[in-house]
């Protein structure tokens, strides 16, 4: 399997800044003891950088405390959030932004999950004041799908529950020859202190965002589709809203986007032994825990959509979105939805390969999640020429 259209780094992966730089001083030390300091030459610059950072950090969140701490202790969260959750490269991005649209709502941006510690006491400095400097440290791009960054954008929150000192499956991407902490996917198997410190944290970050907007808050990771039955105890009016992408092209780009990040983010050079299986099982993995949480949630408070028809038909699904989920009046953000789709028209994503062996082996050990959600057909006529095309 290729990528036609694969975009290339413009900077050596020791130069790239790492997800990473926003950790506090005992999170990063625990990370390097738990893989065992695993690191290669093209790791240490990164080393000495980030350690540094590190120490900073854990300096400006004891400040943060003093100054912010029993404010945050008393913010009631009182409308649950909303997750958008589904498997990795299936449109989660894409709807995230479009619902960020909503000024109803609000959203932990780019800033905010890299420099989780501190944020309260230094983002409109870092951002305003620091701008430019900042700037500087943040790729203008996603590399694995060319689409826009900036601090102010909605992010992803794993990132800020790992730079905060929770174990997270992402240390994959800075350790990809390893494979930790994967029971941090669902937390089904954790002791219940373990699950407990993960809700403190995740609630603790969630006040921060809602004492400075205190809006309904829309979150948006695919490690959370693992954990729903969990999150729909700690919020018993969350919604959540699973979006599904045709699994072929997703296996594709999931695969693509692994091997993109692991190259820049890596402290090591990654070999990428496994990846495949490592795809193909999680992929039904969160399917599983997926399934076996959506059956106590009402239609009020899970909604699914597919993300070619979200692309092909934008308002219609987003409308349908809002009705199902009774998000409040939809022609409130319409105009700004409509003026976002004329933006992005014509954003091209990438093509891929695929030889008639893997495509079998994704329909035999996918199927039934191909079949469920109707994407058998479709592939037979992607089928015609071996190639996915254009998707």
């Amino acid at each position: 399997m290729s990528t036609e259209a694969s975009k290339k780094f413009n900077k050596p992966a020791w130069l790239t800044p790492k997800i990473w730089l926003g950790a506090n001083f005992p999170a990063w030390i625990r990370m390097l003891i738990q893989n065992r300091f695993a690191i290669g030459p093209r790791g240490l610059p990164p080393i000495f950088f980030v350690t540094f950072a590190s120490l900073l950090h854990t300096v400006l969140a004891g400040v943060q405390e003093l100054l912010w701490g029993r404010r945050v202790r008393n913010v009631e969260i009182r409308q649950g959030p909303i997750f958008i959750i589904g498997h990795w490269r299936s449109g989660t991005t894409l709807l995230h932004e479009m619902l960020a649209l909503d000024d109803r709502f609000t959203f932990p941006n780019t800033y905010e999950c890299f420099n989780p510690n501190h944020f309260l006491l230094t983002e409109w400095v870092d951002t305003r004041v620091l701008g430019f400097l900042f700037g500087l440290l943040l790729p203008k791009r996603r590399p694995f799908d060319n689409m826009a960054m900036d601090w102010e954008q909605p992010q992803e929150d794993e990132f800020a529950l790992c730079n905060l000192g929770l174990p997270s499956p992402y240390q994959k991407i800075a350790f990809p020859n390893r494979d930790p902490y994967p029971e941090y996917f669902d937390l089904e198997l954790l002791p219940s202190e373990a699950r407990e410190r993960w809700t403190r944290y995740l609630v603790t970050f969630l006040k921060q965002i809602t004492l400075l907007r205190p809006k309904p808050i829309i979150l948006k990771s695919p490690t959370h589709t693992y954990r729903v039955k969990l999150l729909s105890e700690i919020f018993p009016q969350a919604q959540f809203i699973h979006i599904i992408r045709n699994p072929y092209i997703v296996y594709a780009s999931t695969v693509h986007m692994w091997k993109t990040i692991y190259e820049a983010q890596g402290l090591h050079r990654p070999r990428l032994e496994g990846l495949d299986e490592y795809v193909f099982t999680n992929f039904m993995h969160l399917h599983q825990a997926l399934d076996n949480a959506r059956r106590q949630l009402d239609s009020r408070r899970f909604h699914e959509l597919r993300y070619e028809d979200l692309v092909n038909r934008p308002i219609h699904e987003m409308r349908r979105l809002y009705d199902c989920l009774q998000l409040g009046d939809f022609e409130q953000v319409l105009p700004k939805l409509e003026q976002h789709v004329a933006q992005n028209t014509g954003y091209q994503t990438n093509r891929y390969e695929m030889n008639p062996e893997l495509r079998e082996s994704i329909r035999r050990r996918w199927g039934e999640v191909i079949k469920r959600y109707g994407y058998a057909e479709e592939e037979t006529r992607l089928a015609v020429g071996g190639e996915l095309r254009n998707l």
